[in-house]
């Protein structure tokens, strides 16, 4: 059965209308709430700050109180001793009162002090002088003789030691090694053996200067190689 509607009440053909008066309204509710603004009032006055006064706060001012050492202890009190003597006690007074008075007669005498004071003066040790000391034998022999009594210390060789000590010696007046030491050492044991070995030379011809004997100052190289 087909439905019969009359033109009236048909509103399908006013669709298109009814849309485009939709999109109209829609269109301008949006343009009219974007360009909506407050107006603002101009304020007369800004109203009335209140000033109100800050008081500072004194802080007061401390100091460290001084810290004074205590006072020394006062000295102990003298005792006084009291001999008590009882009235039978005999005094006896042995002084005597010698005269003061110098006469012609009077003989003065005046113990002198005599003060001797002793000024060691040590002797100059030359390096250099006219003659030199010599070894009995010329430098060769003490070379020679240097050679013989070394003992290469055991500790030494084991560790595998070597080198050369340079020992000071002092040559003194009647041709006597003094004063050895070491100038330039290597190993405190092969320093010994070199010291040991120098204090050993014989004697010397001394050094002279200006025709008398002087002590003179030496220094003799001793090398300790591993063979």
């Amino acid at each position: 059965m087909e439905l019969k509607k009359s033109k009236k009440a048909d509103l399908e053909n006013k669709r298109g209308l009814f849309l485009q008066i939709g999109m109209f309204v829609s269109l301008a509710i949006v343009l009219f709430a974007f360009n909506y603004s407050e107006k603002v009032t101009k304020a007369d006055s800004l109203g009335q700050v209140a000033a109100t006064e800050i008081s500072e706060e004194m802080i007061p001012i401390t100091r460290q109180e001084e810290v004074k050492p205590p006072p020394p202890p006062p000295p102990p009190a003298a005792v006084e001793i009291l001999n008590i003597v009882t009235d039978d006690t005999k005094i006896i007074d042995n002084l005597e009162i010698m005269d003061s008075e110098a006469t012609k007669e009077t003989k003065v005498e005046v113990a002198q002090i005599v003060t001797e004071e002793k000024e060691k003066v040590e002797e100059e040790i030359f390096v250099v002088v006219e003659n030199m000391p010599e070894f009995p034998g010329g430098e060769l022999a003490m070379r020679k003789y240097i050679n013989a009594a070394i003992k290469y210390p055991s500790l030494a060789q084991e560790n595998g030691i070597q080198g050369k000590v340079f020992v000071n010696f002092v040559v003194d007046k009647e041709g006597n090694v003094t004063n050895a030491k070491v100038f330039r050492g290597v190993d405190p044991s092969i320093d010994k053996e070199a010291l040991r070995v120098i204090m050993s030379l014989p004697k010397w011809k001394p050094g002279m200067q200006r025709g008398k004997a002087v002590r003179v100052s030496f220094t003799v190289p001793i090398s300790f190689q591993l063979q």
